[in-house]
């Protein structure tokens, strides 16, 4: 059913920070012409409607200015749909509202530069070790929070698990940039994330507050509403 009073529009589903193997990846919708959903209300409707953690809206490919929409609300920045996208529209800089992110590419990998101040609030929560993280239950809705242990600290090696707390439909996030960021920001050192069911963030912090974020991305299909 189409909640949004246009039809016909095409959204690519991306998978965003895959695995080796491909598998796994946070779901990603793109709208490539977001003239299709020109006014926020009409946006936060049809990333209600999809369902995916964030919803992209082209609105220039050529200069990369992108609208983000989680199922209940617009943000500012976000990291797994800047990557996405920026590998899907072979973007050299994405602008999403919160600043100018370039971007490279390196062998399978598509690499963000971002500042961690963008990122939304987030809870990190340190546990004592990635079994205690794997256990855990999704919390009830209130706080967003990033549960974390170390699996290999000398390699920077981390298990995380993100929940959203928005009760919006999303109870758990599989791979979560911002988090990323804001975790690596915290301690100062390149990392490699396995987020929930095993999709990889991989992070290195840069000069001037900078930090790299980085992974693999794959077109799953295109929907249509």
């Amino acid at each position: 059913m189409n909640t949004t009073g246009v039809t016909g529009t095409e959204i690519d589903v991306l998978r965003v920070f895959c695995a080796g193997d491909g598998r796994h990846g946070n779901a990603l919708g793109v709208v490539r012409d977001g003239r299709t959903h020109p006014d926020e209300s009409s946006r936060q409707a049809l990333a209600k409607d999809l369902g995916f953690s964030e919803t992209v809206f082209v609105d220039d490919p050529e200069r990369g200015i992108v609208d983000i929409y989680t199922p209940g609300l617009r943000l500012p920045f976000a990291g797994h749909p800047l990557v996405g996208t920026a590998w899907l529209l072979d973007l050299e800089v994405v602008r999403p509202p919160a600043g100018e992110v370039w971007v490279r590419g390196d062998g399978e990998f598509t690499w963000i530069e971002a500042r961690a101040e963008w990122a939304p609030p987030r809870t990190l929560r340190q546990y004592g070790s990635a079994a205690e993280v794997e256990a855990l239950e999704v919390p009830e809705p209130g706080e967003w929070i990033y549960a974390w242990a170390w699996e290999e600290e000398a390699a920077g090696r981390i298990r995380a698990r993100a929940f959203p707390g928005r009760g919006d439909g999303v109870d758990e996030d599989e791979a979560t940039g911002a988090a990323a960021l804001l975790l690596t920001d915290l301690l100062g050192r390149a990392l490699n994330i396995t987020q929930g069911r095993g999709s990889q963030l991989l992070t290195a912090p840069g000069p001037d507050g900078i930090v790299e974020l980085g992974g693999r991305v794959r077109l799953e299909g295109t929907l249509t509403r």
